[in-house]
């Protein structure tokens, strides 16, 4: 497939999403476990282009740094995940993951280069809101299940988006574009 039929395939696949619920927090997990859990990130256009956004941006990184910011994003997400679970309130949950979205595709359209550090705490400030909202929608009394399955569909979708970050490594406006397609939707979310 070329960059040009890929571009299309993706923004068809984001258009199909955007007619399904654009928020993942829906209480639609009233009986939990690890299949809820790893459908959760997929049943949102919010989660699921910040997650793929994430690992897009990751391969515009130098050399080890492509899994910092995936990396990050999987373990404080997890921790935020924790503390949704307690029942403390935090305000701005949803506008944050929206600006997330918003900001990691404006990354990807400027190709915004960082160092490790930067990586971190950009990619650790999203994350916890992510996590925090995941939390808030565990099932009571799902135990780790739940959070497993969200775990690891967001290192699924972050792993898809370096994959397709690679591929479209010598197609530079293709990605742009589709950082562009992202911070718009993003937008989109925010202003919704």
């Amino acid at each position: 497939m070329n960059a040009r039929n890929l571009c299309r395939t993706l923004i068809g696949a984001v258009a199909a999403l955007a007619a399904a619920t654009a928020w993942a927090h829906g209480g639609m997990h009233a009986h939990g476990g690890f299949a809820a859990g790893f459908a959760h990130p997929f049943t949102g256009l919010d989660h699921l282009l910040a997650m793929f956004a994430v690992g897009l941006w990751a391969t515009q990184q130098r050399g080890w740094r492509v899994w910092v910011a995936p990396a990050t994003f999987v373990a404080v997400m997890a921790a935020g995940a924790v503390a949704g679970t307690t029942g403390l309130a935090m305000a701005g949950v949803e506008p944050a993951i929206a600006l997330s979205v918003l900001l990691f595709g404006a990354f990807i359209a400027v190709r915004l280069v960082l160092p490790a550090a930067a990586l971190v705490v950009l990619s650790a400030a999203f994350a916890w809101f992510h996590g925090f909202a995941h939390g808030m929608e565990m099932p009571a009394g799902t135990g780790t299940g739940f959070m497993a399955g969200f775990v690891l569909a967001t290192a699924a979708l972050h792993a898809s988006g370096v994959a397709v970050g690679a591929l479209l490594r010598g197609h530079a406006r293709v990605l742009r574009g589709l950082g562009v397609v992202t911070a718009l939707t993003g937008a989109g979310l925010l202003l919704g």
